[in-house]
Parts: structure tokens; C-alpha cells; sequence
């Protein structure tokens, strides 16, 4: 298993908060769906907006998840310290975007052990190549192995109550691509006349 050391994990979480910034840009260009195409690389992601705690401003931040019995399932891999984490913990309103559809819904954190290590061990299976970095086997570590690993990790909980639409959710900016595509198809055909 990878042993981590403070500066590995200060490089870890640095290069995550450039990797969400990357997947969520993805998912307001409207490619959530193309996101979740390859599970087993990019794992199965979701969009949680949640309100700062501090701020009050509205924060987004993917993650991978499992859904089971119809309740969805995330982990804070970072634990109690992750800012997303303490958020959602001050304030369990959230909305999530998933790659057919876009939700309000409530958190709440898993405290049964049995529970956790269930969903917990879903989740990291549907996280694609995330636990292998992380130096988790989902598939091949035993209950003990996975709990002893992940003893600092949070399962949370969240119960859809309804489904939402319109605009501020999910491919908020996709209006970019026809921007784009009006700006560089007519640049395309004049270099090609240019060329003949």
C-alpha cells in the first residue's frame, strides 16, 4: 500500500484541486456524460454544489460516487478536513448534477461501521484508476485491510428530493461550443481556399 508522507499529500490534494477545476469546466460545458464514459479510468462522477461556510457562496466540487438502493454515496477521501467535506457538514442542502440528470438533495454522513465499509468499498470500486493511485484494492482488500486504510475517509449520504432544471445547473456553458464553432468553421473553410 502507498505510504504517504505530509509533502506527497500536500502534492496529492494540489493536483486533485487542478483535476476537479479540469472535470468541472468539463461539466458545465455540458460533458458529463463524456466524463463517465471510461469508468474504468475516470471512475463514475458526480457534481456536488454545496454553500461555503464561511462565504455563503455557492462551491462545486466532482466526485466519485455510488448509487445503492437509489441513495447516492460519496466519500471524503480526505477526510474531516476537506473544505467540501465541512461545508456539507454546516449545511446538508445540496444539488448534484449526475450524467442524466440534476437534483436538490440532503446529506447525511454514515455512522454505522458495517454500512461504511459497504458503501465505502462501492464507491472506491466505481472511482476507476483514483484508489489504485490512492494504493487501495478495493477488489482484493479484505474488511480489516480497507477499514484499516481508510480509517480517516467520510461516507456520506445523499437523499434526492427532488429533481431540478433550468438554468445554473449542469452544461451552464455550452453555449461556448456554438460560439466557437461560428468563429473557427468559417476560418477553416478560408484556409482552405487559401490552400488550393
Amino acid at each position: 500500500m502507498l505510504r504517504q508522507t505530509k509533502n506527497t499529500e500536500d502534492v496529492w490534494r494540489q493536483g486533485f484541486k487542478v483535476f476537479n477545476k479540469f472535470m468541472l469546466f468539463m461539466w458545465r460545458l455540458g460533458w458529463g456524460p463524456w466524463v463517465n464514459y471510461f469508468p474504468k479510468v475516470t471512475g463514475r462522477v458526480m457534481v456536488i454544489t454545496h454553500t461555503g461556510r464561511k462565504t455563503g457562496k455557492q462551491r462545486r466540487t466532482p466526485v466519485n460516487y455510488a448509487i445503492v438502493d437509489g441513495d447516492l454515496y460519496c466519500t471524503a477521501g480526505y477526510g474531516s478536513g476537506s473544505d467540501w467535506y465541512r461545508n456539507i457538514i454546516t449545511n446538508p442542502q445540496v444539488e448534484i448534477w449526475l450524467p442524466d440528470s440534476w437534483w436538490a438533495g440532503v446529506v447525511e454522513e454514515v455512522a454505522n461501521p458495517q454500512q461504511r465499509l459497504v458503501y465505502l468499498r462501492q464507491i472506491l470500486l466505481n472511482s476507476g484508476l483514483v484508489a489504485p493511485i490512492a494504493g487501495l484494492n478495493p477488489q482484493k482488500m479484505t474488511d480489516s485491510e480497507l477499514e484499516k486504510a481508510t480509517t480517516f475517509y467520510r461516507v456520506l449520504r445523499i437523499r434526492r428530493t427532488a429533481a431540478r432544471t433550468g438554468p445554473g445547473g449542469p452544461g451552464d456553458l455550452v453555449l461556448i461550443w456554438s460560439i466557437l464553432v461560428m468563429i473557427l468553421l468559417p476560418l477553416a473553410f478560408r484556409r482552405r481556399k487559401w490552400n488550393k
